[in-house]
């Protein structure tokens, strides 16, 4: 391994043995069955090859049960890889699952001695760091309660005061900022920022993507055990939003199903850049061609509904729209009330920047909205020249006003 690198791994992977019943467990432990398959292999991590430099800060996004808390417990080294190579160069602090490392029945100084001593300090170093433990705390006299007895946002606090003061070369944290007040959070992101500029290595797990954004410079995305996106974290965020808004519209639809009665709704929806539907679409302004295809259900007792589709930047303000209705356009059905329809936005005219596609289900005079998804997907646009705005629109030079 590089001394360049806090972190390495090779090849990685995590399998657990599911078993259907407690006495499948015990009827694998015996020697005569352990060339039978009892049970089923649960694959958590899947050869997953992540090499993390000293001083970056990586952000770590996925759905629940995706693999990104095994990932990290590996690089805590609090579990083992199934197969692979995982090696870390430093100190490590983790901050996990709430109260892991703790012991419930040990009051809150009792854990603090023996979350450093896990931690490397000797006995002297400990006590330089107690009073300061406890006051970024803020536990004050409950210190010597037992941790059984605190609440959740207390046990945060000081399990994130004893993993930040520690000084680590490499810190670890799991979501666990989630649970505390929005005083405490502030600080303890400050502190992260301290530790940042003073050269630490973190990894942060987070469901909020705005943290994400904020604070890493390099984002992970993490799907079934695989990694899926690596790279700014700017990016891996907005593809993974997009994976996330493109899933909430698949999985609130059922093709075949009939619409509510006095309604209508999207059953599917594809956007495409140049070919490409899915992640981050990227193309060029005045050259790609932007395509929305959508199909719909619908009660047949109704009008047949109309669509329209959008165009916003990252802060949501519509730049530009276009309706069916407004365009004269009549979409059509069958008598099952199924509908689809389609729009190119051919050498679209955005200059460079993000944008976010919406599509939404109108009656048909536009007035009523049905249903809708926004954003549905993100695209950027890279361009040759150096205009500046957000649409470049269709123009001629001349020498005079008539020209």
């Amino acid at each position: 391994m590089s001394y360049d690198l806090a972190i390495h791994l090779k090849n990685v992977g995590k399998q657990y043995q599911i078993y259907d019943k407690p006495s499948d467990r015990l009827r694998s432990m015996f020697p005569w069955n352990r060339s039978k398959t009892i049970g089923r292999t649960f694959h958590a991590l899947h050869d997953i090859t992540l090499d993390v430099a000293h001083g970056e800060v990586v952000g770590i996004v996925g759905r629940n049960g995706a693999g990104k808390s095994t990932l990290l417990q590996i690089v805590a080294q609090t579990i083992s890889a199934s197969h692979g190579e995982a090696q870390t160069n430093g100190k490590v602090s983790a901050l996990l699952e709430l109260g892991s490392g703790f012991n419930p029945e040990f009051s809150g100084r009792e854990n603090v001695y023996l979350a450093a001593a896990i931690a490397g300090l000797t006995q002297k170093e400990a006590d330089q760091k107690f009073d300061e433990i406890v006051a970024f705390s803020g536990i004050g006299e409950f210190i010597d309660q037992p941790i059984k007895n605190y609440s959740s946002g207390m046990m945060v606090r000081l399990a994130f005061s004893v993993a930040t003061s520690v000084e680590p070369d490499i810190l670890i944290i799991d979501e666990a900022l989630s649970v505390g007040d929005g005083a405490f959070a502030r600080k303890s992101f400050e502190r992260i920022m301290t530790l940042k500029d003073r050269g630490c290595t973190i990894l942060f797990c987070s469901h909020s993507l705005f943290q994400i954004e904020s604070l890493c410079n390099r984002a992970i995305w993490i799907e079934k055990g695989q990694i899926q996106e690596d790279g700014i974290a700017a990016n891996v965020v907005a593809a993974y939003q997009n994976f996330l808004d493109t899933l909430n519209l698949q999985e609130s639809i059922q093709p075949q199903q009939a619409a509510v009665q006095g309604h209508a709704r999207f059953t599917k929806v594809i956007v495409d850049l140049d070919g490409k539907q899915e992640g981050l679409l990227k193309g060029f302004s005045c050259r790609s061609t932007l395509s929305i295809y959508g199909e719909f259900v619908s009660d047949v007792a109704l009008p047949c509904p109309s669509a329209a589709v959008t165009l916003s930047g990252p802060d949501g303000r519509i730049l530009s729209s276009a309706g069916a209705w407004n365009d004269e356009i009549l979409l059509e059905r069958d008598t099952d009330g199924l509908g689809k329809f389609s729009i190119h936005f051919p050498s679209i005219a955005l200059l460079k920047g993000r944008y976010h596609v919406g599509v939404h289900l109108f009656c048909e005079r536009g007035l009523h909205i049905y249903d809708w998804a926004d954003p549905v997907a993100i695209f950027e646009l890279e361009q040759t020249g150096i205009q500046q705005g957000i649409v470049e629109l269709e123009h001629r030079w001349g020498k005079s006003i008539d020209d």
